[in-house]
């Protein structure tokens, strides 16, 4: 087992994306439904700098991002979108701290990857960040060092949290295959070179020091040994997009320590399973892979499948839910 295996996680919590845009609401929400795992909720409904690129750009420490008609673009000073990113981050800090007064457990707080955010950050000629490498190695130093200012932040306002990071990177594949699109539309910018994205993201998750990081990609064919040896100690992914050809991949993950965060309730509106018959496709992965089922409670934190901002407040609430109670059926009957 790695050292990954000495983070015991709850199970079960949320992605991050809320709907709506009450961060009292959410904050009651989110801590209301998960006692042992709640997480900052995000509200990209409120608009930009709300959405989790803003989010993100606005943690940056001596980079700023401004909204550009293509997107969020890198600029020479903070702006009003700077300003109102960073305000909604305060209000949602402000809602979070309020509701977990005395919590002493584990909070999840997430923030978008550095291949994620320079692939979707702008550079002055219009181009993805992606497409220079020393402005990728600018804007993840960059990014680790607000983390880290972040993290402390968060660890003042709640000091009983053990804090877990949630590095988003719903963009990681095309990045790993190259097919992030030119500012054109017409071509591809190339693959990136996988050594180079893991040692990027290794530099991120170290600023957490001893703490658990996640990686979240809810895209098909989420690389989770890469992401094993850059130090994740879970990686969060959409189960339903697995297929038979990542079980060797799985089950290394797993006898590595590697956490699993099943995504296997819907983000979006629609009908929901029993408890049980959401988490049949784990019990049955589970069997082809040989594993012992008294595992899977060490090893699997339940998830929606992706955020929720699609969806509406009561369903929201619902799948969170709902999760808990999948979570519980999972640790009740292994088999």
């Amino acid at each position: 087992m790695s050292e990954n295996s000495q983070f015991r996680f709850p199970g079960a919590t949320g992605v991050g994306s809320m709907p709506g845009g009450d961060a009292r609401e959410a904050a009651k929400t989110v801590t209301g439904t998960f006692e042992d795992f709640p997480f900052l909720p995000e509200l990209p409904a409120r608009g930009p700098g709300a959405d989790m690129i803003g989010r993100t750009a606005g943690m940056l420490v001596e980079l700023y991002a401004r909204v550009e008609p293509s997107g969020w673009r890198i600029g020479d000073r903070p702006g009003q979108d700077t300003k109102r990113a960073r305000s909604w981050l305060g209000e949602d800090l402000d809602a979070l701290e309020e509701f977990t007064q005395g919590y002493v457990g584990d909070l999840k707080v997430q923030a978008v990857g550095p291949w994620t955010l320079a692939a979707a950050l702008e550079l002055k000629n219009g181009e993805a960040a992606l497409s220079d490498p020393g402005a990728c190695r600018d804007l993840a130093g960059s990014l680790a060092e607000g983390l880290r200012l972040h993290l402390a932040e968060v660890r003042r306002r709640i000091p009983g949290a053990r804090l877990v990071l949630q590095l988003d990177e719903p963009s990681l594949i095309a990045v790993l295959r190259g097919q992030v699109r030119t500012a054109s539309g017409y071509r591809t910018h190339r693959a990136a070179d996988r050594q180079a994205v893991e040692a990027t993201l290794r530099d991120v998750i170290a600023v957490h020091g001893d703490g658990p990081v996640i990686v979240h990609s809810c895209a098909p064919d989420v690389p989770f040994a890469l992401l094993r040896r850059a130090g994740a100690a879970a990686v969060s992914f959409d189960f339903s997009l697995l297929t038979e050809r990542d079980d060797d991949t799985i089950g290394e993950a797993v006898e590595a320590g590697t956490r699993l965060f099943a995504g296997v309730v819907s983000g979006t509106q629609g009908p929901l399973s029993d408890p049980a018959g959401s988490v049949m496709g784990v019990r049955t992965l589970w069997r082809r892979l040989g594993l012992h089922p008294g595992l899977l409670t060490a090893a699997v934190t339940v998830t929606p499948a992706c955020g929720l901002a699609g969806a509406s407040p009561t369903y929201a609430r619902q799948a969170l839910a709902h999760c808990v109670r999948a979570a519980r059926s999972l640790a009740d009957d292994p088999e």
